[in-house]
């Protein structure tokens, strides 16, 4: 029985178009789905094996650990360090670069990653996932240092998300659209079932936490405010809220059903700058989100034109839908945003 194409199969077939093709690309894919395949059966299992609630640590964010987020990260060092397809490896849990141990060959890729984003709502068995992006590491470099990871997100090779709900899925684009595979646990195979995503152009959705609301740049205040006006407002329509508290989930109901997530740069001490992290996070989704046909936007700026300062630095996000992100990021420039500067 014809089960569909499986992921290796379509990477291999995309490779084969490429001339000159090494199949080091292929090959490190393959590792990260591995990994990815390990941490939706840690992630499946969490609490029937004791590995949910906190770790009683911190991250470089100074945000609390779980113990899945430990586990999930060094699942991905584990998976890809010995390959041989990498150069060097950033994690968001990591405060710097982990390079590759003497003993293993080193390669022409660096990968930075999410290892667990969202993972607030594992406990209450709520969509989590794992966040990837790839680049080639710089000609000639063998021991990478922080400054060889910093390069704009318009610089990917790759970048892709596995979301663990209901279904496992991952997401991947490479420059040439954007395709979905579910893992099918049956064969232990992700299956192409969702090819060549797009994001509607417009949508009826917006996502963002209202929490914070009285902290809001005005450009972001003025377009939630005309969304909850409906039919009655400047969109002439009636919005619905989401809110999943993580930006793979977020991303994915995008993907398959339009919107627009905002994560603002706000007046709280610390989000001066944004809250999600550039290299980790905002790069590779605008990357998947872009290929999609949507847009992605700090305000001021498109996301993957912002030259990267430092490996853990914050960014505004406005993603999602093209005619709705126009829309807010038209709003920071229009002079009626209260003159307040937004990254």
């Amino acid at each position: 029985m014809d089960q569909g194409t499986t992921l290796t199969q379509f990477i291999i077939e995309e490779q084969r178009r490429i001339p000159g093709a090494t199949g080091d690309f292929t090959s490190l894919l393959n590792d990260i789905l591995t990994a990815c395949k390990k941490i939706s059966c840690a992630v499946n299992r969490g609490g029937l094996i004791g590995i949910l609630g906190s770790a009683e640590t911190e991250n470089v964010q100074g945000e609390t650990q779980k113990k899945l987020d430990i586990i999930s990260n060094d699942v991905m060092i584990e998976a890809l360090d010995w390959t041989g397809h990498l150069a060097g490896m950033a994690s968001e849990e990591m405060d710097d670069p982990l390079p590759i141990p003497d003993m293993y060959p080193k390669g022409k890729y660096l990968i930075l990653f999410d290892p667990l984003d969202g993972s607030s709502n594992i406990d209450v068995n709520l969509s989590v996932g794992t966040i990837f992006s790839v680049l080639r590491c710089p000609e000639g470099v063998e021991n990478p240092s922080v400054e060889d990871f910093l390069q704009p997100g318009t610089e990917q090779v790759c970048a892709g998300y596995a979301l663990y709900g209901p279904s496992t899925m991952l997401v991947l684009t490479t420059g040439h659209g954007v395709n979905g595979f579910t893992l099918d646990r049956s064969i232990g195979e992700f299956i192409l079932s969702h090819p060549d995503m797009k994001v509607p152009e417009t949508t009826r959705e917006f996502a963002i936490n209202m929490s914070n609301q009285r902290f809001w740049p005005a450009p972001i205040k003025r377009y939630v405010d005309e969304c909850l006006a409906g039919e009655h407002g400047a969109h002439n329509k009636n919005y619905n809220m989401r809110w999943v508290a993580s930006m793979v989930a977020e991303v994915h109901r995008i993907l398959t059903r339009g919107g627009i997530f905002m994560y603002p740069a706000d007046s709280r001490p610390g989000s001066e700058n944004g809250k999600l992290r550039l290299m980790y996070e905002a790069n590779p989704m605008s990357f998947i989100i872009e290929q999609a046909g949507g847009a992605s936007h700090t305000g001021r700026q498109r996301i993957m034109d912002v030259k990267p300062e430092g490996l853990h630095q914050r960014v505004p996000v406005i993603l999602g839908s093209r005619e709705e992100v126009e829309v807010v990021v038209g709003y920071h420039g229009d002079g009626k945003d209260g003159g307040r500067e937004v990254a």
